[in-house]
């Protein structure tokens, strides 16, 4: 049977490449998504109501890009990282402890956003060596809804 490269008209060398970045990503996403559960759990103070509920949303995204991402990377022949342990050790976002007022969770989530959009503009680069459009296509629309996010939050905490 041929590889699912072969039969996709990926490049195997560069798609293995790219399936290992692509890994790299989906750690910071773990990451960020567990960091977000703690800033829903523990946030208090007088934007409670509105971060609760802001940051419930934003993890239920985060969850749903992350299995789209874990899927990707098997969909161009790779194999998903799925220990936390291996989250730590790959993710450059790092898990946050002990945060629970508005201004340190929103700096948080804004400096997470920051390491993800700079992570998938550099994906972008080695899935176009790999004329891999399906990951292409994937990271221009997060891209896009991560720069509005960043927008929305930074207008929310002037």
């Amino acid at each position: 049977m041929k590889k699912i490269t072969e039969i996709l008209g990926l490049k195997e060398k560069e798609s293995a490449a790219g399936a290992e970045k692509v890994n790299e990503w989906l750690a910071n996403y773990q990451v960020y998504y567990q960091n977000l559960r703690g800033f829903h759990w523990n946030i208090k103070g007088e934007r409670f109501f509105v971060l609760h509920a802001k940051y419930e949303e934003l993890y239920d995204d985060a969850v749903e890009k992350i299995d789209e991402i874990a899927e990707r990377i098997l969909t161009v022949g790779g194999k998903p990282l799925h220990a936390f342990e291996d989250y730590l050790k790959v993710s450059s976002i790092k898990a946050e402890k002990d945060k629970c007022d508005a201004a340190s969770t929103m700096t948080a989530v804004l400096n997470n956003l920051e390491v993800l959009i700079k992570m998938e503009r550099e994906i972008l680069s080695v899935a176009e060596a790999a004329e891999d459009e399906g990951t292409l296509a994937l990271i221009s629309d997060y891209i896009s809804q991560q720069e509005k996010l960043v927008w929305m939050l930074t207008s929310f905490m002037k």
